[in-house]
């Protein structure tokens, strides 16, 4: 009797969530979807070095300048930088003093009855401290290589007329300007499935030239990974050529990459200098495709006619298919930027953080905490794929979790906790990166959670359950072993822990109330998921959720950023960085541990009052989904617009911070979920567009969102 109340309960689900998607294929009236993408499509007119654009499939990206290639690798430096990177392209420097994981480790005190070891970095210079620099160091990612256009030591400054454009409904780059006198016509593109770009180049006047150069690993915390003046550390080698093709081995210490070199036209590659080629054309035209591989491939003679067009057919596909929103029929005089950010946000996720592991901040672009990735961030990057009808793309990623498991595994059984306890800072490995601040935060732990129920919404089926259920399991283990009982009070505590709002102290911060809304919730759904699965609720599961502790506020009815922050309303520590509370309400559907009429003080309160100008790109669509689930559809749209450092979009579409980060993909991710989720609505909400003010200027289209829980 209990297996069929599970499968009907599971069939209902399934007919629920199919409802949900297709309303959202009718919604509003027919998108001329290659109209809505082309309107949006990056035009320059002049050089821009935060203006560059990117092609890429996700698992591969290549950035270029206003010449359609990496010609001016130096001068972008500072602005978006020209980077050429992979998920699978990363580097160690040698450990010549042979430092080991477990010299990172400190143990901490946090009131559980024993030491936690957690990996640090140490406040006094010494070993320890040198061996968690080495580990928050390597690996790092990094670039492959620059290719641009051999110039004849022409400036950036002596290029003129420029007329560049991001094609994006067909994944092209088309370049053209002069330089010395000579006309240039560039199309870049990457092919959809490999790690490989294609390029057409033409010149009236001269016979072009491409340049390969090679860089070394800087290993710094923020920058293009580009140091040019160590070519004694290493070497790039032509290890096969014949008349059309070449293959150069790249070695740089105990990392061994390949780029194959294919041109269809009369050209010679030849070596001008060590880490230096130059392919010379000997016609006004040429085209050619390199592939960046781990292992030297023969010549597949693929053309670069024959990437164009498959990219034009991923790219059509792309648009084609999963959800869409059009803004043209608003009259609200913001609509159209947002729009623009909506679909460039669309293309730059798609081709930055659709991969096999988790993305880093600012994507296969350039390095950001050494090129390595944070998993609290994988719910701003990669939530919106699944809202989006686009749930293929988070799949993809999510298979990595079953990498990282063993290492999670062991951090939890490290600490005395059982399940896994999903690191903050990584690579590949899934080794954790030693940090004074990461290694202490515990919201990235239920994200997992959420993002397997974002697959059974989409697709409600017992292979989705087969997929994800194991560590649906052990990340709830984890949650519920490290909620600490409070005897006296009779209610489980969140201690120990560096909130979302990162000013907060490990050793003082109790019950964060984002933490504990998203202990409720995570939990609540790992019990729906054991009843899937054909498990009993777990009880002592059940107890944690019904005992968690209530949100703290004060006597204005203000949620405080934890128990211990009395002064929150007064200490700048306190006001400061993510407004995290706003994700309680916002981020994270309603519970019985969130009042409204005091979140919707907070929300007022936060909004008049915070340091705006120090926040960061996600903290606007995050205050716009908590505005938006109270009902206050103003303050909605005017987040996800604010006119704030923090939130700017570039032409190229990227969320600018700031002279370090001059890009961040987590705030594009937030923007796309906050709109999917003011279109579509979430869970009990009513009507079309919920999260729009009902002024009459917000007639927003869309089609195949899914609803946001």
């Amino acid at each position: 009797m209990r297996i069929i109340q599970i499968a009907m309960k599971n069939l209902l689900l399934f007919v629920i969530c199919s409802v949900l998607i297709s309303c959202g294929e009718k919604s509003g009236n027919f998108i001329d979807r290659e109209s809505l993408v082309n309107r949006n499509s990056p035009k320059l007119s002049a050089v821009d070095t935060l203006g560059s654009l990117s092609v890429g499939n996700g698992e591969f990206a290549y950035t270029v300048d206003i010449t359609g290639m990496q010609t001016f690798p130096v001068e972008y430096s500072n602005g978006v930088p020209l980077g050429t990177q992979s998920q699978w392209g990363w580097h160690s420097f040698p450990n010549i003093n042979g430092f080991s994981h477990e010299e990172t480790l400190q143990d901490c005190d946090f009131g559980r009855g024993r030491e936690e070891p957690y990996a640090v970095q140490f406040n006094e210079k010494g070993r320890q401290q040198e061996a968690a620099d080495y580990f928050r160091i390597n690996p790092h990612r990094l670039h492959l290589g620059s290719i641009g256009l051999e110039l004849n030591d022409a400036a950036l400054s002596d290029i003129v007329n420029p007329n560049q454009t991001l094609d994006l409904w067909n994944g092209l780059i088309i370049s053209d300007f002069e330089v010395n006198g000579n006309c240039y016509h560039v199309v870049t593109s990457a092919h959809p499935n490999q790690d490989m770009i294609a390029v057409r180049a033409s010149a009236k006047g001269e016979e072009p030239a491409i340049k390969f150069r090679f860089q070394y690993p800087t290993g710094l915390h923020t920058d293009d990974a580009s140091d040019w003046n160590a070519n004694d550390k290493h070497s790039s080698t032509i290890i096969e050529q014949t008349e059309n093709s070449a293959i150069i081995k790249r070695e740089l210490d105990t990392t061994v990459y390949y780029l194959n070199i294919e041109w269809e036209n009369q050209a010679r590659l030849k070596e001008r200098a060590k880490n230096y080629f130059v392919l010379q054309s000997e016609e006004s035209e040429i085209n050619f495709t390199c592939h960046f591989s781990t292992e030297p491939s023969n010549s597949k003679k693929t053309t670069t006619k024959k990437v164009l067009s498959e990219s034009k057919t991923f790219w059509n596909s792309f648009w084609k298919n999963g959800a869409a929103v059009d803004f043209s029929e608003c009259t609200d005089n913001r609509a159209k930027e947002l729009e623009r950010r909506v679909v460039l946000s669309q293309y730059l996720l798609a081709i930055q953080c659709s991969g096999s592991t988790p993305p880093q901040e600012t994507g296969l672009t350039y390095n950001s905490w050494y090129g390595k990735f944070h998993l609290e961030m994988i719910w701003w990057h990669q939530v919106q794929f699944a809202l989006w009808n686009r749930s293929e793309m988070l799949e993809k990623t999510l298979e990595w979790y079953n990498i990282a498991e063993p290492a999670a595994r062991e951090i939890a059984q490290r600490q005395g906790f059982t399940g896994v306890r999903w690191m903050k800072m990584t690579d590949p490995s899934a080794m954790e990166a030693p940090s004074s601040v990461g290694s202490f935060l515990i919201w990235q732990q239920p994200h997992f959670i959420y993002m397997a129920e974002l697959m059974y919404r989409s697709n409600p089926s017992q292979e989705v359950l087969d997929k994800y259920s194991f560590l649906v399991e052990e990340t709830a283990k984890f949650m519920v072993s490290f909620a600490t009982y409070d005897q006296e009070k009779g209610r489980y505590m969140l201690k120990g822990v560096i909130p979302a709002q990162e000013t907060l102290r490990a050793s003082e911060t109790i019950n964060p109330p984002f933490e504990l809304s998203y202990w409720h919730y995570a939990m609540t759904i790992a019990q729906e998921w054991r009843e899937r699965v054909g498990k009993e609720r777990n009880h002592e599961w059940d107890e944690l959720i019904d005992k968690l502790s209530p949100l703290i506020y004060n006597s204005d009815g203000l949620y405080l950023a934890s128990e211990d922050a009395v002064d929150t309303y007064k200490d700048v520590r306190f006001t400061s960085d993510h407004p995290a509370v706003l994700g309680a309400l916002g981020i994270l559907p309603r519970s019985k541990l969130v009042r409204e009429d005091y979140m919707q003080n907070t929300l007022n309160w936060i909004w008049e009052n915070w340091n705006w100008d120090r926040t960061w790109g996600w903290d606007y669509p995050m205050t716009a989904m908590c505005a938006a689930r109270l009902g206050d559809h103003d303050k909605a749209v005017r987040a996800l617009l604010m006119n704030k450092r923090t939130n700017t979009y570039l032409v190229n579409g990227h969320n600018y911070q700031d002279s370090r980060l001059r890009l961040y993909l987590p705030g594009n991710g937030g923007l796309l979920t906050a709109v999917a989720m003011m279109c579509a609505g979430w869970d009990g909400s009513i009507g079309e567009n919920p999260g729009f003010p009902k002024d009459g200027k917000w007639n927003v289209k869309w089609e195949g969102l899914l609803k946001m829980p």
